[in-house]
């Protein structure tokens, strides 16, 4: 497989577990998640959509990025992959438990497995591609943004 359909593939599935994982929060933004107490940060609704699809497209541009390595350092590419795949469950599985099982306690312990696995993707990441580390910053920062929204929500709704 070339390099470009190596990252249109890895693009691809990213955008798909997005929009498996975000079936579980379509039928709660209209009926529970309004019924929450929100901090003043709370960005509107329509800000998601646009934000998750663009890091789900530069997670997918950056783990095709680390797979075109796999030639020339395929030890560190497969944990570097395995990472990916770990935090990209959890990422999906975050949905589920916050929107579609109405808890976020359980959702804010996960978020946090959930940052760990993403922080560890970006430093192997890095170590193969400084580009697809690069990548990573800006899902980095969203989530650690979503973890202090996560907590804000438990805080006041419990």
């Amino acid at each position: 497989m070339n390099k470009y359909k190596r990252i249109l593939v890895v693009v691809a599935t990213c955008l798909a577990i997005g929009y498996f994982s975000g079936m579980a929060t379509r039928s709660s933004i209209t009926t529970w998640f309004p019924s929450l107490v929100k901090p003043i940060f709370n960005p509107p609704n329509w800000v998601f959509a646009p934000v998750w699809s663009m890091l789900y497209i530069m997670m997918g541009i950056a783990a095709g990025l680390v797979w075109n390595r796999i030639e020339t350092n395929k030890e560190a590419v497969k944990k570097a992959l395995v990472f990916f795949a770990i935090q990209l469950a959890l990422n999906a599985l975050w949905s589920i438990l916050f929107f579609a099982l109405h808890n976020p306690l359980l959702a804010l312990l996960e978020i946090v497995l959930l940052w760990l696995m993403i922080y560890e993707t970006y430093i192997q990441f890095k170590k193969i591609d400084k580009i697809a580390g690069f990548l990573f910053i800006p899902y980095l920062a969203w989530v650690s943004f979503a973890t202090v929204l996560n907590a804000s929500i438990w805080w006041l709704n419990r």
